[in-house]
């Protein structure tokens, strides 16, 4: 979720609008509806929706509802060709995806600068992601500038893409194809002012990936929000095992043996979602699944020290060794999630991770669940 230039997934089209209130593109949306338009533009391929560089209240809504994990795969803008300004033949085409996070973070950055954004579809996906991904690759990038009608608008044949989509295009293919030479601009969009004052240029600070703590604080809401259903899941399953006993089943421990269980899940999920990330670039470990193993074991050791494993009802220390593997099963996996977002990852070395990775977490988390029902078991035994 880095504040980078990204591209954005549309439909296939290339249709040319002939007035308002039509659709643009074939894509089967009207964009005069949307807040982002602000008129039409003329040019010699047909009438070139403008967009607006200002970020109003839906917009603000729409970002938020999509960092809450809500809608996140259906945040898109149509693919084609927009106007910012009022571009002439010699502006620059700026290339984006349809991702509208995406989007909106380019044109924001655009007040007082003419120029064209060719977005291409990347199924509403992020720049860095979708060039992993092959979305925001080179067969997109030639077949959008071909069906927009761009080659008929600009006398220059430039394309400015985001830095951060040169894993998924091959620049010297696009060159061949269609005739366009590719310029990677700076990672983020807030830098393109500059890249544009210094004649496409990008200085060593403008090509720099950073990762600081914001960017990492910003992808932990889609976190928490993408989990919550298991992490509720899980909390009902322990309340429901915590009355079993070595006679059968008793209400009476579910609120509080049942209770003090849901708590140190919850402390697992909100430590591996929210801790590790701030504490990233200093936990030990290349591999983010134990990166979040330490935060679990720093947390199971916190709740030792404090009593907190001393569950009424059950084995103390069966117990602790349940929550031991169960905490740090949870903070790992949350850990694992930030693979995606991260700079410090590639997709082999995530694909690598996980191959290990999540068998030893589902492993532990059912072993540490049937430790702590057996906890309890043994406790009535008198064990």
């Amino acid at each position: 979720m880095l504040r980078s230039i990204i591209v954005i997934k549309q439909d296939q089209c290339g249709e040319e609008n002939s007035g308002a209130g039509q659709i643009y593109c074939g894509c089967g949306t009207s964009v005069d509806s949307k807040p982002w338009f602000a008129g039409w533009i003329d040019t010699s391929a047909g009438r070139v929706p403008r967009v607006s560089t200002e970020f109003g209240w839906q917009d603000f809504l729409g970002a938020v509802r999509v960092r809450l994990n809500i809608g996140r795969m259906e945040y898109s803008i149509p693919p084609g060709l927009y106007a910012v300004g009022n571009p002439d033949t010699s502006s620059p085409v700026l290339v984006s995806a349809n991702y509208k996070l995406s989007f909106d973070s380019l044109r924001r950055e655009l007040t007082s600068i003419d120029a064209w954004i060719l977005v291409l579809d990347t199924k509403g996906v992020n720049v860095w992601c979708a060039a992993g991904k092959g979305t925001f690759g080179t067969g997109e990038v030639i077949n959008r500038v071909r069906v927009s009608g761009v080659e008929k608008i600009v006398i220059h044949r430039n394309l400015i893409l985001p830095q951060l989509s040169a894993p998924g295009v091959a620049a010297h293919v696009v060159k061949k194809e269609c005739g366009f030479s590719v310029v990677y601009g700076p990672v983020r969009a807030s830098d393109i002012k500059t890249f544009l004052k210094n004649g496409m240029h990008a200085t060593p600070e403008l090509r720099r990936v950073e990762f600081n703590l914001i960017d990492r604080m910003v992808a932990v809401p889609v976190e928490l929000v993408q989990w919550f259903s298991w992490l509720l899941l899980l909390s009902l399953l322990m309340l429901g095992l915590s009355g079993v006993e070595k006679g059968g089943y008793s209400c009476s421990p579910v609120f509080v043996r049942g209770g003090c269980a849901v708590a140190m899940i919850v402390a697992a999920y909100l430590a591996g979602g929210i801790v590790t990330p701030c504490l990233l670039p200093w936990l030990p470990g290349r591999a983010f699944s134990l990166k979040g193993f330490w935060v679990g074991l720093a947390l199971w050791a916190m709740f030792l020290t404090r009593d907190t494993l001393l569950v009424p009802g059950g084995n103390t220390r069966m117990a602790a060794l349940a929550f031991l593997l169960i905490i740090c099963a949870i903070t790992s996996f949350m850990a694992m999630n930030y693979t995606g977002t991260s700079t410090f990852t590639s997709q082999s070395g995530v694909k690598k991770e996980m191959r290990f990775a999540v068998p030893l977490q589902i492993a532990a988390l059912v072993a540490g669940v049937c430790l702590w029902v057996m906890s309890g078991i043994f406790f009535t035994q008198g064990l």
